[in-house]
C-alpha cells in the first residue's frame, strides 16, 4: 500500500525534479496539515523525523499523534518537475491560501511578504505609492518583522506604538508613521510616552518606550506613500527620526 512507500526509487528522482507537497493528517477527515517543497525524499523527512528524533515541534507532534493512533501521514504531490524558483511560489502560495493558523509550517513562504496574498488595498498601496516628503517631526516606525496581512485598525496601533529602544530625541517628533516595506500604512498623533519592559525577556535591552496617540487625520494624504527615500538599506533599527 502507498503508505508504505518510505523513498522514491532513484529512477523517479532523477526525473521529478522539485516537487510541492502536502502532509494529511487521517485522524482530521485527512486535513492538510503540512506544505512543502524539497527534491528527492524530502517529503519523507519530517515523518522519520518524528520517529527517529526526540525533538518536537507542531509539525513533528501531529506525524507523533497519527502514529500512536496506528494510522500513517498522508502524503500528496501537488506539483512537479518544477525549476527551484517554481516550487518557492506554489508552496508560498498555497501557505498564503489556508493560513498559517491551520498549518503545522512555522513561516509564511518565500516572498509571501513582498508577492503573497494580499487585499485589494494592499495591492494599491504596494503597486500605486509614489514618493512623499514628510516635512512634519516624526518617527518612522518599521513593522515589517511585526505587520501581517489582514490587520485591524487596533492590530496596527499595537505593533506601531511600541516596545521600542529610544532616547530623549524621541520628545522631539509629534507624529508616528507606520512603515512597511517602504509604504505609510498609518499615522498617529504623539501624545505621552510611556516607560515599559521588552516583551521578550531574553532581549539584551529591556528598558523601552511605547506612545500613546490617536490617528492624526489630517496627516492621512501620507497613508500609501513611499519613503524608501528616507530608510537606508540594511540598517537594523526599525526606527528613523525624520525632522527632529
Amino acid at each position: 500500500m502507498e503508505f508504505s512507500i518510505y523513498e522514491f526509487p532513484k529512477s523517479v528522482i532523477e526525473r521529478m525534479g522539485y516537487y510541492v507537497y502536502i502532509l494529511k493528517n487521517p485522524l482530521k477527515d485527512n486535513t492538510v496539515f503540512y506544505i512543502g517543497k524539497g527534491t528527492g525524499n524530502r517529503i519523507f523527512a519530517h515523518v522519520n523525523a518524528a520517529l527517529e528524533q526526540s525533538h518536537d515541534n507542531d509539525k513533528l507532534a501531529v506525524i507523533r499523534s497519527i502514529h500512536a493512533q496506528q494510522q500513517h501521514v498522508v502524503y500528496e504531490i501537488l506539483r512537479h518537475g518544477l525549476t527551484e524558483k517554481e516550487a518557492f511560489q506554489v508552496e508560498s502560495a498555497l501557505i498564503d491560501y489556508i493560513g498559517l493558523d491551520d498549518l503545522a509550517n512555522k513561516v509564511v513562504g518565500h516572498h509571501a511578504h513582498a508577492q503573497g496574498r494580499m487585499s485589494i488595498s494592499d495591492i494599491i498601496a504596494t503597486y500605486r505609492a509614489e514618493a512623499i516628503t514628510v516635512t512634519e517631526p516624526s518617527l518612522f516606525i518599521i513593522v515589517n518583522r511585526l505587520f501581517q496581512r489582514g490587520m485591524n485598525a487596533e492590530q496596527l496601533y499595537e505593533i506601531t506604538r511600541g516596545n521600542w529602544v529610544l532616547g530623549l530625541r524621541r520628545n522631539r517628533a509629534k507624529f508616528a508613521f507606520t512603515i512597511f516595506r517602504g509604504v505609510v500604512r498609518e499615522v498617529y498623533t504623539i501624545q505621552d510616552w510611556q516607560l515599559v519592559q521588552a516583551r521578550n525577556p531574553a532581549q539584551k535591552q529591556q528598558s523601552r518606550w511605547r506612545f500613546t496617540g490617536e490617528l492624526a487625520s489630517h496627516l492621512h494624504h501620507y497613508v500609501g506613500g513611499n519613503v524608501e527615500a528616507y530608510l537606508k538599506r540594511g540598517a537594523q533599527s526599525p526606527i528613523k527620526y525624520i525632522n527632529c
